[in-house]
């Protein structure tokens, strides 16, 4: 659910963090990441299962060909990164912010969300689908056919997202603001969308969506 907008805790990063040489790194299972800035590299065909990241910074890297399946990352911040197609399920983000991020095709299937803001990001084809989400919010950002279905949500904003064919089904939208976001449908039942909060040209949309005619007193 969601009501009147509550503040996000945001990542808590110190100063000072060591710059991690990634080409001299080596990935592995259950590793421990900390205090560090990784930048202006790219990340390819690595696989770790359950590291850790904490107090980090990821700055212009591109990620290809990833997987961090069950990962933890608290107060973490990614900026001018391409995450697109990462292998992300089951994992754990508790403070953590995207700017201007490409997530294209990012996979946190079955992942847990506390605290988590994706600002000014491409995340077209993103897979969502049973996420615990709290405290969460999509600002300016494209999530055009992702697939956000059987997700728990609580505290979960969305503002000024683009939304167009992405799945809600079995998400419950009550008292989600999705009026300031752009779409020409999506995938929503009726139960999924009761006590969401819609705009007027938005409910023409979802009226012809349910085979809803709207007289508007001209005939």
């Amino acid at each position: 659910m969601s009501g009147k907008e509550k503040k996000l805790d945001l990542p808590k990063i110190p100063e000072g963090l060591t710059a991690l040489d990634v080409p001299d790194y080596e990935w592995a299972d259950e590793h421990e990441i900390s205090d560090s800035i990784i930048e202006d590299c790219g990340i390819h065909n690595q696989s770790a299962y359950k590291p850790c990241f904490d107090r980090v910074v990821f700055q212009n890297v591109v990620f290809r060909g990833t997987s961090l399946r069950k990962a933890e990352f608290t107060d973490v911040r990614f900026v001018n990164c391409d995450l697109s197609n990462i292998d992300l399920s089951e994992v754990i983000l508790h403070r953590v912010s995207f700017h201007n991020c490409k997530l294209l095709g990012m996979d946190i299937t079955g992942s847990t969300l506390r605290n988590v803001w994706f600002e000014q990001c491409y995340a077209d084809y993103a897979v969502l689908r049973f996420t615990n989400a709290k405290g969460v919010k999509f600002e300016k950002t494209s999530l055009a056919k992702a697939d956000l279905s059987n997700m728990t949500i609580a505290q979960f904003y969305m503002k000024e997202a683009n939304i167009d064919q992405a799945q809600f089904s079995q998400t419950k939208l009550g008292g989600v603001d999705i009026s300031s976001c752009e779409f020409n449908a999506i995938g929503a039942g009726l139960e999924d969308l009761r006590r969401c909060i819609i705009s007027p040209a938005q409910a023409i949309t979802f009226a012809a969506h349910f085979g809803l005619v709207v007289d508007d007193g001209t005939n």
